[in-house]
């Protein structure tokens, strides 16, 4: 690896052991064994590096859920698809719950940060469509509109099962959980309304 993809892995590093504030330029060159000039150099900022990080971080993990839709029974019904799909959500808490635990972190911060609350405005399209598309199959063929509003609910959803869970994952919902209360919501709307 070249000094700037060091940098890069000794930021996801600090990020998941100290969290983002507490994460300083010499942590960062520390732990990447690169020069604390090279974190300048290469990404501007050291606020630049660890957004940089977060998103990295985040697609990372995302990646693990293009390989799971990839491996899920294509003859499953949809709602066993969703079930599969939040399973697998939720247990990634428990795997990765130091970079949940940042994210929250990272949302606080963003009041105070400029530069880290444009970051996650710009990303956040992003992250509506990927959901949207992971969760609903939302493709070309039903609009990109529709992706953007359904992930958008996917991931109001996501962030408050999350948040129940850094609470207290016993009583956070599962995968089954979120699926039986979309299946009782869903009995409730006239699909005339």
């Amino acid at each position: 690896m070249g000094n700037r993809e060091d940098l890069l892995a000794g930021a996801k590093q600090c990020l998941l052991e100290k969290g983002y504030r507490a994460t300083t330029a010499r942590d960062i060159a520390a732990a990447s064994g690169v020069s604390l000039a090279a974190i300048g150099y290469h990404f501007g900022s050291k606020e630049a590096l660890m957004n940089q990080a977060v998103y990295e971080a985040v697609g990372e993990w995302s990646e693990t859920f293009v390989q799971a839709l990839a491996a899920a029974d294509p003859d499953v019904t949809p709602l066993q698809r969703l079930e599969a799909l939040w399973t697998h959500m939720v247990d990634s808490f428990a795997e990765n719950r130091p970079l949940w635990a940042a994210q929250f972190e990272l949302v606080a911060e963003g009041d105070r940060n400029p530069e880290l609350h444009k970051f996650f405005a710009d990303v956040q399209p992003e992250a509506h469509l990927g959901l949207g598309r992971l969760f609903h199959g939302a493709d070309a063929k039903t609009g990109e509109q529709t992706a953007l509003l359904v992930g958008k609910l996917y991931h109001a959803i996501l962030i408050g099962v999350m948040a129940q869970w850094i609470i207290d994952p016993k009583t956070a919902p599962s995968g089954h959980d979120l699926v039986e209360a979309l299946r009782i919501v869903a009995a409730t709307v006239d699909p005339a309304d």
